[in-house]
Formats: C-alpha cells, structure tokens, sequence
C-alpha cells in the first residue's frame, strides 16, 4: 500500500509517497507565493495552497498503482490564521506564522490578562507568531471581516477541509493557537471567552495519527484513486518533522540546525516550565513535547559566511579551526532577537572577547559554537522539568558539518543520531496516515520500524569538560549586555 505526506511550507508545498515497507517512491514539490502588504505583514492564498497541492498530488501519482493508495495525511506550517464564511470560502488572505503586525494584541494578552493566565489556561504565553493575537487584530482591525467567520482553520486543516469537507484539526498544530487547553487536549472556553471565539468556529480535535474521514468523491476521481483513501488529522510541521526523525517516545529528542534552530523533547508526562521559556505542546505521537525555538541558527553561519567574510567555502572556513573547547571568543546567535529561552525581540548578535590575536577561524568558530551554546540554553530548561536526554537526533542544514556535530555532542555532552533519510514534515505525515490506516499500531512502531540511523556521534568527556567551562561563561554574557539591547 503508499501513503501519502503533504508538507504544506511557507513557501511550497512539498509531497511524499511512501510504500508500506518504508521505502520512498517519489517526492515533488509546487512553490506559490507570500505576500508582504505592509511591513511585518506576511500573508498567503490558501487557494493557492489548494491548487498547488492538487497539481503536486496528480504529479505524485502519475506513475504508481493508483489503486494501491490507502492514506493520506498532513505536516504544515503553525499559528497561520485561516477564517472562512458559511459557506466555507476563504474571508480573507491568511495571516502567517512570521507575520508580526500583533505587537499590540501581544502585549495586553501578556501584560493585561497575563502570563501566568495563559499558562494556566494554555500552557503558553503568547508570541506575535500564534493563532490568538491574530483573531484580536481582525476583531480590532477589519471588524467586517471578523462578521462573516463561521470557521477558524490552520493551514493545513484547511486542505483537510477541501480533500475530505471535514474541519478537523490535531491537538499538535491547535496547541500553537494560543486558544487550545495543552494538558487537557481540547479547546480553551476561558481563552475563546476572552478572545470572543465561539465554539461553533472551532474544528474538531483529532490525535495526529486518527483519521479524520475519507476523500471527498470528486477529489478521489480527480485524483484516480479509490474513494476509501483515508485522512488522517496530521500534525504541525515540527511534530510531523520529530515524527519522520523517529522522535517519539519519552526522553525522546531532537536538533534541528536549519535557518532557524529548535530542540525538540517528548515527553510522556505533560510540564511546564516557570517562565515559559519553551513552548508545551500535544505532540503528534499521544504525547507531550516541549520545544525550544531559536530565531537564527544556521543562518548566522550563513550571514558570517556569505555577507560578512564573503565566501561559499563552509568547509574550507571549517578546516583552520583546530582547538575546540579553547577559543577566547563568543557569539551571541541573536541576529533577529531571540525567542527560546529568552524571548528577547530586542536582542542583538555580539562577539566578545576579540583581541589582537584573534584570527578569522576564532570567529568562524565562535559563531558555530554560539548557536550550540544557544541550543543547551534551551536543554537547561528542559533538565530542570526532570526530563533526562541520553541522545538525539539531528537533522538540518547546520548538521551536514562534521565539526558542527561535534561541537553539539560535546557542548550538550549527549549522543547524536543522524537519520538515514530526512525528508522532515512530509515523511511524518506519511507515516501518521499509515498508523491511521492500520499498517502501524502506533506512532511509535511505525517509528521503530521506519526510521534507520546512519551515523552516531559519542561525545567526548575531556572535550565536554571543556565546554561545559566554556558554557558557564558564554550564559553570563547575555544578561549582562541585556540593559545595552534596551538603551
């Protein structure tokens, strides 16, 4: 049987067909485009979502057994806000994940009702990226917009609407929303009381890997396959994208070093930690996961590399750094403020302690070493909860650089596993449709038994030693530059 995994992205929409014994038949993607009205705003077409992915599907399949696909299912991008009238049309162009015009609504969320409100409510405070600030600006906003909503979607979900007529969503992507009750694993009525949402706007909640209905006859026919392709609910990309790692299970992690940086933990126990430091989501397996989010991680790398000492030589640069865990130099990984563990909109990427004979490889190194160093700042948090990691998967763009495994291994002084295949949301979804269709009897095996690991990184105890001297230095320089950020 195949399976099939929609990874709908920010800027395309990326489609996988996996056979029942893991193997990857095809994958191919559509782009579409993101909008900018104003600055901050960042908004999309969900139409285009809906073309794109048709288009993507028929190419999918062109070539396989068509008879032979059983499932369907979803990773996609969090927190967009995606309202439809009665008659399920798209009211307006949906606001994104990295649109930041809620400052506002942000601040009286925090300041005015409260931190520790939400918390209590949520299991999160609220960030401009999240579905809940967005729903007070359109009330504020475009007031007639806000008239006509019947439904509230997430972008994904609003595919499962157009293949199935379902509003369904799953309990990993509605934890993002900022009106979803994470430890209870169903809407908020305090949060939808204070944000004026009524229940009847809601999807209904799915666990990810539950299927949520069947094709819709006329998809099934466009498409050529049967009319009992199950769809299941899915999960938000970083969910999905643990999912496709094998991350699942409790203790279970994973790093990811793309443009942006985030550690993944499962957990079986639902936790929170005092200052909200990591987003505590329903993770797409029946469990927990918090996760730690940093804005920048391999884009520093790239921007130190392409912009500052202008070179497409990564590895070369690589090669003069010899002396881990001995450079006098640090970063702070902060080119675009900072979310996880300090969100910080204000703060600022530094180098400290330059001297005269700090050389070119001190810097490259130092940036490397900042964003891991940034990384176990997160790890902290998550050790403090109890939750012990032994290792973790890695995957990214970042972790394609022998030296920067390494210096993750040994800086958060665990094992590092990189998967065979990393095929991220996508390859998640695909697996979760074959857990709703009955091939897996849980995430888990189907996890167990799809996953392979291709290479495992030991860390050092003499190098570790180092770092972890190194480390106690770099977690005082934020606080004390953090009045400078402010000035």
């Amino acid at each position: 049987m195949y399976y099939i995994g929609i990874d709908l992205g920010t800027s395309a929409v990326k489609l996988l067909l996996l056979s029942s014994d893991g193997t990857i038949e095809k994958i191919t993607s559509r782009e579409y485009p993101l909008s900018f009205p104003n600055p901050g705003w960042s908004e999309q077409n969900p139409y285009d979502w809906f073309r794109q992915t048709m288009d993507g599907l028929k190419e999918l399949l062109a070539d396989c057994d068509k008879s032979q696909v059983a499932g369907v299912s979803f990773g996609g991008q969090m927190h967009g806000l995606v309202p439809l009238d009665e008659k399920g049309e798209v009211i307006r162009p949906a606001i994104l994940w990295n649109d930041s015009r809620t400052t506002e609504e942000c601040d009286y969320l925090n300041n005015v009702i409260g931190k520790e409100t939400l918390s209590g409510y949520t299991a999160n405070i609220s960030f401009t990226g999240f579905t809940a600030p967005k729903v007070l600006w359109l009330k504020k906003n475009e007031p007639e917009n806000y008239g006509k909503i019947a439904k509230l979607l997430l972008p994904k979900d609003y595919l499962c609407y157009r293949l199935t007529g379902k509003f369904a969503t799953d309990v990993s992507d509605a934890s993002g929303t900022l009106y979803f009750d994470v430890k209870n694993r169903k809407w908020s009525e305090e949060m939808c009381d204070i944000l004026g949402i009524k229940e009847d706007w809601l999807p209904e909640v799915y666990e990810s890997y539950e299927a949520v209905g069947t094709l819709l006859p006329e998809i099934a026919q466009q498409l050529g396959v049967p009319e009992t392709v199950k769809v299941a609910a899915g999960a938000g990309d970083n969910a999905a994208a643990a999912v496709g790692t094998g991350t699942v299970g409790d203790g279970a992690c994973n790093i990811s070093l793309g443009t942006s940086g985030t550690l993944f933990i499962s957990s079986a126990k639902f936790g929170v930690d005092e200052n909200n430091a990591l987003h505590s989501f329903a993770h797409a397996d029946g469990s927990y996961h918090l996760m730690g989010c940093m804005l920048s991680a391999a884009s520093c790398n790239k921007w130190w590399m392409d912009d500052i000492i202008g070179t497409k030589e990564y590895g070369k640069e690589q090669e003069a750094i010899e002396k881990l865990g001995e450079n006098h130099v640090y970063f702070l990984p902060y080119l675009m403020g900072e979310r996880s563990p300090h969100n910080d909109a204000l703060a600022r990427g530094t180098f400290t302690g330059l001297t005269m004979d700090s050389t070119r490889a001190d810097m490259t190194q130092a940036v490397l070493e900042g964003v891991a160093f940034a990384l176990r700042d997160s790890f902290e948090v998550a050790k403090k909860l109890g939750i012990q990691v032994k290792c973790s998967k890695i995957c990214g763009g970042g972790a394609k650089s022998p030296l920067w495994k390494k210096m993750v291994a040994n800086i958060l002084n665990i094992a590092l596993e990189v998967p065979e295949i990393e095929e991220g949301p996508s390859m998640g979804g695909a697996m979760l449709a074959a857990v709703a269709c009955g091939e897996f009897a849980s995430v888990k095996e189907a996890a167990d038994k799809m996953v392979k690991v291709k290479e495992r990184i030991e860390p050092d105890a003499a190098l570790a030693a180092k770092y972890e001297e190194q480390y106690r230095k770099f977690r005082q320089i934020y606080p004390a530059l953090k009045p400078v950020f402010y000035m």
